[in-house]
């Protein structure tokens, strides 16, 4: 994951870019690394501890179930892509 870190935070910063608050734009950012590291369970717990400093379980838990996002800029940013 060292390896690619940057150009993963290069492709995340331009799937969120349109989210205005800067928490949402981490949040989002923490969640992709989630979804990409070695495990079997991607749910919100396993994923924190993968994430390790990165990985603050409620902060994403909130980002993924309450944070006020709209999934179709982000499908609309990654088929742009």
């Amino acid at each position: 994951m060292t390896e690619v870190r940057e150009d993963l935070e290069a492709f995340a910063a331009v799937l969120f870019d349109g989210f205005f608050r800067a928490d949402q734009r981490r949040w989002g950012q923490a969640y992709v690394r989630g979804l990409l590291l070695d495990g079997r369970r991607k749910s919100v717990e396993p994923m924190a501890a993968r994430l390790g400093e990165d990985g603050n379980r409620q902060a994403l838990a909130h980002f993924i179930t309450s944070s006020p996002w709209d999934p179709a800029h982000v499908r609309a940013r990654l088929a742009w892509r």
